[in-house]
């Protein structure tokens, strides 16, 4: 997953040239310069991260919640954690268990189609698809570029296939806006097949959510209700503009078939490891990835390197023989793809206590190269970074973008509780060529981003767990509706 770019409002010129470096300082004895620095080249020369990587991918493969290869990673993780002398807990969650079955496609009419000749398109379920009969559907498809464009062909709608031909925009992406050009068109994966059932349609297909064109899908979840599951896939970019260039000519007619299940909800976990603190053990700053991935590839981008980058920071304290005032936990999410129930059990078991969390950092937006932090912090918060900017600088990652809202997925929850929230500033212009398809596999991870990663998060980190002033609670937790809704947004474009 990955989330939308905002405005930023403080960088590291900024905040040197306004003599916040030595006033942050001043106020976090943890700020020491030779302490961050030590902390950053230790991960920069770490190669444990890029190890387990191999290990999740190769070893385990595939996880989506209630597969046997995300109780296989639950396993692997824990036990792996608890070779660092991390204190870890398994947090039970249910989580949904979906499975794919038979997923085929083949345009059998079209005006113009030779006698016996029929044409294959390449597809996959999406996630939460209801299925087709075992013999398949047979049905007209119609096809629309907009949400506006189907209300007002709702009348052609019932019995059909409703193909949502939106292009991915790869060109923002290029600029640094991929988050955006992802929200754009994932709202039609994820509101697309609900409005379409809605409206009596048989099935609905989505053009695949990415920028490269090699006739790739890619899978993710939507929002049908259980009493509406229609049959609903992803098809890629080239046999997206197929069927519109076809249907310009006339009626085209796609058999579909696609046998998915949706089994009953299975038992998994949260991994939580604990670095405990010294004298401020009882807050914690929270690092994490989520564990699960989709089915169709090893989930090395989403969201594998998140999960090592957060278990370096434990391996890399640990080399230094380092202990934080506060307590550093790394959180392996369970079900961030298909239902987010992780990071909502987590929240709600603490939501009691959420103020002893001093700080949560999710790393899920892909393994590209970091170049900074975006921070969920108050206007008056932000000039307390400037030591960290400066110790993220030698590495090329000292941009630092305040906004009000960081989090969805896992740590949506938490921030809208008041947890301050953080995560890497990504290069994700390539992201969406793997994003949820077969290709987001082990050798598509830069060994030299992710140690990068867990640089940037182990100094942070660091960082956070020995700050001596308070950063304050989140602006979501202060009652901001419109940034609430924000939040909102944010999560649903999973």
């Amino acid at each position: 997953m990955i989330r939308s770019s905002r405005l930023p409002v403080l960088t590291l010129l900024a905040a040197l040239v306004a003599g916040s470096l030595n006033t942050a300082q001043a106020a976090n004895p943890g700020a020491d310069p030779a302490a961050l620095a030590k902390v950053r080249d230790t991960a920069l020369q770490n190669d444990y991260p890029y190890q387990r990587l191999e290990d999740l991918t190769d070893l385990v493969g595939p996880r989506l919640s209630g597969s046997a290869g995300a109780a296989a990673a639950v396993t692997q993780v824990a036990d792996e954690l608890r070779k660092l002398g991390a204190k870890v807990t398994l947090q039970p969650v249910k989580v949904p268990h979906w499975v794919r079955g038979v997923e085929t496609g083949t345009v059998i009419d079209y005006k113009g189609r030779p006698d016996g000749v029929t044409q294959k398109v390449v597809l996959t379920a999406l996630g939460g698809s209801g299925a087709t009969p075992a013999a398949g559907i047979k049905a007209e498809v119609i096809v629309v570029r907009s949400f506006e464009e189907l209300k007002a062909r709702a009348g052609e709608v019932k019995g059909r296939i409703v193909l949502f031909d939106v292009p991915f925009d790869q060109n923002m992406a290029d600029r640094g806006l991929a988050g955006t050009a992802y929200g754009q068109a994932v709202a039609f994966r994820g509101a697309g097949p609900r409005m379409a059932a809605e409206m009596g349609a048989s099935a609905a297909l989505v053009r695949a959510v990415g920028g490269a064109a090699y006739r790739i899908v890619h899978t993710g979840a939507t929002n049908l209700p259980d009493n509406a599951r229609i049959p609903a896939a992803a098809i890629t970019i080239e046999d997206s503009m197929l069927l519109a260039r076809l249907a310009k000519r006339g009626p085209v007619t796609l058999h579909l078939t696609l046998t998915p299940q949706t089994l009953p909800d299975a038992d998994s976990f949260n991994v939580i490891a604990d670095w405990t603190g010294t004298d401020k053990a009882d807050e914690i700053v929270l690092v994490s990835g989520h564990l699960d991935s989709w089915d169709l590839a090893t989930g090395a981008n989403d969201d594998g390197s998140g999960v090592v980058s957060a278990m370096g920071v434990i391996d890399t304290l640990r080399k230094l023989d380092y202990r934080p005032r506060r307590t550093i936990r790394v959180v392996a999410w369970m079900n961030e793809e298909n239902g987010g129930r992780g990071g909502r059990g987590y929240n709600d078991a603490c939501k009691a206590t959420a103020e002893k969390h001093f700080a949560a950092y999710e790393d899920d937006n892909g393994s590209g190269r970091p170049f900074g932090l975006r921070a969920g912090v108050s206007i008056a918060s932000a000039k307390l970074f400037a030591p960290l900017q400066a110790a993220l600088y030698p590495m090329g990652a000292g941009a630092f973008r305040r906004e009000d809202v960081i989090a969805s997925g896992d740590l949506a929850a938490l921030e809208t509780s008041g947890v301050p929230s953080f995560e890497p500033w990504i290069d994700s212009s390539d992201y969406f060529n793997y994003h949820h398809t077969t290709a987001d596999t082990f050798d598509k991870v830069n060994p030299e981003n992710l140690r990068r990663h867990a640089a940037v998060m182990a100094t942070t980190a660091w960082f956070l767990a020995n700050m001596d002033e308070p950063i304050g609670r989140s602006n979501v937790a202060q009652g901001n509706g419109a940034t609430s809704a924000r939040a909102q947004a944010a999560a649903n474009a999973k």
